[in-house]
C-alpha cells in the first residue's frame, strides 16, 4: 500500500484526547506546530513533526507530499442528518413561511414534506442519483468526508426502495461515505389505504429486510411529532426495527417536546433537531448515551429558536451538529457556515464546534473510526490556508478548504 507524508502543517487540530460528552474549552484543544501527516494506504499511520517523520521515511519509497504555505489541519467533517436525496424545490413553502404561515400550516394543506414525496416518487433512479451526487460536490467543497442520507421521501415500500438503491449506488460512484438511513415513517402517507399501525407493518415486513440483507442500510429514523409520528403508533415499529438489527435514531422535539424521551428509553444512537427540548429532555439526554444532534440549517430556515446546544453541553450531553440538509425546511446545506452561526447565538468554543462536526458527529453515526487525527484513525483530513485555526469559524463558512483528503486521496 502506498505511504505519504503530507506537511509541514503550521497548526494541526487533531482533536484527540477530548472527552465525548460535555463541555469543552479551546484550552483543551489539541494543537500542534509544523506537524506531519503519515499515511498507509487509507489510514493514519503516524501525526509527529514534519522534519522528524520526514527523516524516518528517507529512501523508503514513502511519497512526500511538501505543502507550500502556512496551513490549519483539522479531521475531516462528518454531516450526520441530512435527507439529500431528493427530487424537486420548495420554494413556494419558503414564500409562505416568510409570509407567516407555520410549517405545520403549510403541510396540512398539502405542501410540505407531501409535496417532495409527490415530486421524489415521479423521479427516476437515475435522476435520483445525479441529484445525490450534485449535492455531494458541494459538500465536497465545504470539507465534509462523510455524511449520512435519510430516505423519507417515498413512502411506499416500492418508493422507499428506490431511495435507497438511489443512496447505495451514489455510494459506489463517489468518494465519499454516505451512510443510508431509512426514513419510512417520516409521515404517514396520504394515499395509503389502512391504519398507522398497518403502514409501519407493511414496511417492517416488506422493507427492512430487503434494504438490510441487500443494500447495508442498518439505520432507521423516524419523526416523532403531532403531525407525524406519535409514540404510541412509532414505539412498536422501532422495537421491532431494533430486534431485527437497525440502529435506531429520531427526529425528536422539533415543535413540541417529542421523542427525546422515547430515544433515551429506546437506547437510540441519536436525537436530532431538538429546537423544543426544556429542562426535562435535556436532563434525560444529558444522563444517557444518546447523542444530541442539534441542526441550526433548519432554524435558519424556518426562523425558529436553536436547539439549546449550550445547555445540553453544560448538562453533560454528546452534542453534535449536523445540517439537515434538506428541500423544504433547510435547502442551505452548508454545515461550516450553519455550526458557525449556532455557535455564535449558543455560545459555543470553537473546540465544542469542532467537536460537533467532527468526532462526535461520526459517533452519532457509530463511525469511531473517523473525525480525529490520530494512528489508525482513516485519512480524512482537511486543509486551510493559514496558521490561526480561530480564522475559519470567525468568516463564518467565507473561509474554504483548500484541500480535502479523504481515505489517503485528495479530492481538491
Amino acid at each position: 500500500m502506498k505511504r505519504q507524508l503530507i506537511g509541514p502543517v503550521k497548526s494541526l487540530l487533531s482533536m484527540s484526547g477530548l472527552p465525548l460528552k460535555g463541555a469543552l474549552t479551546d484550552t483543551m484543544l489539541p494543537v500542534s506546530q509544523d506537524s506531519g501527516i503519515l499515511i498507509h494506504g487509507d489510514v493514519i499511520e503516524n501525526i509527529d513533526s514534519y522534519n522528524k517523520l520526514k527523516e524516518e521515511v528517507l529512501n523508503t519509497g514513502t511519497e512526500l507530499i511538501n505543502l507550500d504555505g502556512d496551513y490549519i489541519a483539522l479531521p475531516g467533517f462528518v454531516d450526520a442528518h441530512t435527507h439529500i436525496c431528493f427530487n424537486g424545490s420548495r420554494a413556494h413553502d419558503y414564500a409562505r413561511r416568510n409570509a407567516g404561515m407555520s410549517y405545520l400550516d403549510i403541510a396540512r394543506m398539502g405542501g410540505g414534506i407531501w409535496d417532495t414525496v409527490r415530486r421524489t416518487r415521479q423521479a427516476s433512479k437515475e435522476q435520483l442519483i445525479d441529484g445525490i451526487l450534485n449535492r455531494v460536490e458541494d459538500l465536497i467543497k465545504i470539507g465534509i468526508t462523510t455524511v449520512e442520507v435519510k430516505s423519507g421521501y417515498g413512502l411506499s415500500v416500492e418508493s422507499e426502495l428506490k431511495m435507497i438503491q438511489s443512496i447505495h449506488e451514489a455510494n459506489r460512484i463517489t468518494p465519499l461515505d454516505l451512510i443510508s438511513t431509512c426514513l419510512a415513517a417520516h409521515i404517514v402517507p396520504k394515499d395509503f389505504a389502512g391504519s398507522t399501525t398497518a403502514y409501519l407493518d407493511t414496511i417492517l415486513k416488506e422493507l427492512l429486510p430487503t434494504i438490510k440483507s441487500e443494500y447495508g442500510c442498518h439505520r432507521i429514523d423516524a419523526f416523532v411529532e403531532e403531525e407525524a409520528y406519535g409514540v404510541g403508533d412509532v414505539e412498536p415499529y422501532l422495537r421491532s426495527a431494533q430486534e431485527m438489527g437497525f440502529d435506531i435514531t429520531l427526529h425528536a422535539d422539533q415543535f413540541h417536546p417529542m421523542g427525546s424521551a422515547l430515544a433515551v428509553e429506546l437506547g437510540a444512537v441519536s436525537a436530532d433537531h431538538l429546537e423544543a427540548s426544556g429542562e426535562r429532555e435535556i436532563d434525560l439526554l444529558a444522563h444517557s448515551d444518546v447523542v444530541a444532534t442539534v441542526l441550526p440549517g433548519a432554524t435558519l430556515g424556518l426562523g425558529c429558536a436553536f436547539a439549546p446546544a449550550r445547555k445540553l453541553l453544560d448538562a453533560g450531553a454528546c452534542v453534535a451538529i449536523a445540517s439537515d440538509w434538506n428541500p423544504g425546511s433547510a435547502p442551505m446545506g452548508d454545515l461550516l457556515t450553519q455550526a458557525s452561526i449556532i455557535g455564535s447565538f449558543e455560545k459555543l468554543s470553537s473546540a465544542e464546534v469542532w467537536a460537533g462536526i467532527t468526532y462526535r458527529a461520526a459517533h452519532a453515526l457509530r463511525l469511531d473510526d473517523r473525525g480525529k487525527l490520530e494512528q489508525g484513525q482513516l485519512a480524512d483530513f482537511i486543509l486551510f490556508a493559514g496558521s490561526d485555526f480561530r480564522e475559519i469559524l470567525y468568516h463564518q463558512g467565507r473561509l474554504r478548504p483548500s484541500q480535502v483528503w479523504k481515505r489517503g486521496n485528495r479530492l481538491i
